[in-house]
């Protein structure tokens, strides 16, 4: 992926401390107090420019989300799109996912979304992919008991990597559709590359695991 350099962005970013958290290794273990409820808490791991973590905030008033992304300069798209909408319910944060531990503790997290991950194809940057077996440990330790793991791509070749990987990992396997906008899923939200590829013609692939 390419990224349009915005130097601004870090600027925005720390504008508005209500939406993308300040220093969130302080906030390990409760995140309820940040906002305000008791709530489930999902994140989206590779949130992008704030599509799927918006739309699902909307649609889901009693769960909070947090949109989490590495890059100043797509994580800002995800913030001007929360600043229109005036959620309450999501959050966003700048940090790199191979640090979750810092943020979360052990079951701070009830679901963790994978979107369209950077497939990483070349098998010497096998341990970048998001469902390496060492993020897959990541995540069991900030999950609750039996938490879920809900995964979409369109990518074959990182699907099929990837259900092996879970399985070698124990996971269950709850739900698995090799053509998502063909199947009879309900309730589907697209992030901005499913609507791209969709449109394409790219076959989406989606599946949802369980820790046992």
């Amino acid at each position: 992926m390419r990224l349009r350099n915005k130097p601004w962005a870090k600027d925005m970013l720390q504008a508005y401390p209500q939406y993308v958290i300040p220093s969130p290794e302080q906030h390990r273990g409760n995140w309820g107090a940040v906002f305000g409820n008791d709530h489930p808490l999902h994140i989206e791991v590779g949130t992008g420019k704030g599509k799927f973590i918006t739309e699902m905030a909307a649609a889901n008033p009693h769960i909070n989300y947090l949109g989490i992304e590495l890059y100043d300069s797509v994580i800002v798209s995800a913030l001007e799109k929360l600043i229109e909408a005036e959620l309450s319910n999501v959050k966003l944060l700048n940090v790199n996912a191979s640090e979750l531990r810092k943020y979360f503790a052990k079951g701070d997290v009830s679901r963790i979304y994978l979107n369209f991950s950077d497939p990483w194809p070349k098998k010497r940057h096998e341990k970048r992919r998001l469902t390496f077996k060492s993020f897959l440990e990541i995540y069991e330790d900030i999950l609750v008991d039996k938490g879920e793991i809900h995964f979409k791509t369109d990518n074959q070749g990182l699907f099929e990597y990837s259900l092996l990987s879970f399985s070698a990992f124990g996971l269950l396997l709850k739900y698995i559709s090799l053509d998502l906008h063909n199947s009879d899923f309900e309730g589907n939200i697209m992030t901005e590359y499913e609507e791209k590829f969709s449109k394409k013609g790219n076959r989406i692939y989606r599946c949802e695991v369980q820790f046992r």
